[in-house]
């Protein structure tokens, strides 16, 4: 069976339907702030969620986010109790992220909400939340896509990719996934 190439015209990308969620001016503070002092090994990891809730971020208690963690947009960002986030991890959270109580999301994990209509001639965004459950894992270097829910107890282990919901309890290796 034939694919159907589709020429690209990037010239035309619009970015119909994303609303950043903050004016300009929030948004080059949060930027300044994030490079500035976020995600330095030196700032206290105790201030980072302090950090987030005065950009919008609901954190709740006992959040662990070591450093060189990066998060796109606070205001689009709830954070249940006794979280650890690890170092190197990245949350680009075009659309709203959710991690519940008791969850990990190790060293370099990616969550990724945004991504593109792969047939739009203009490569239009085709965005979505994710929700990680209570007590989930996203291992190291794992990443979880857009539209993405991981189930309570989940584990999305080292090097996955997790590009649809995770079953409450499901491990999924970069081989598929198991009980």
């Amino acid at each position: 069976m034939a694919q159907t190439v589709v020429a690209r015209s990037l010239r035309g990308f619009t970015g119909a339907g994303y609303d950043k969620g903050r004016p300009l001016l929030v948004q080059a503070a949060w930027f300044a702030a994030l490079h500035l002092l976020f995600v330095k090994w030196w700032f206290p990891a105790r201030w980072r969620p302090v950090l987030l809730r005065a950009f919008g971020a609901r954190v709740g208690e006992r959040v662990l986010i070591r450093h060189g963690v990066r998060v796109h947009w606070p205001w689009k960002l709830e954070i249940g109790d006794d979280v650890w986030i690890g170092e190197g991890a990245w949350i680009l959270n075009l659309e709203p992220v959710t991690i519940g109580s008791d969850c990990c999301v190790s060293q370099g994990a990616l969550l990724c909400t945004g991504s593109h209509r792969r047939r739009s001639v203009t490569f239009e965004f085709d965005n979505g939340p994710i929700r990680l459950e209570p007590g989930s894992w996203v291992a190291a270097r794992a990443v979880v896509l857009r539209g993405v829910t991981v189930g309570r107890g989940g584990v999305v282990g080292a090097g996955a990719v997790a590009h649809r919901d995770l079953a409450a309890g499901a491990v999924l290796t970069a081989k598929g996934v198991s009980a």
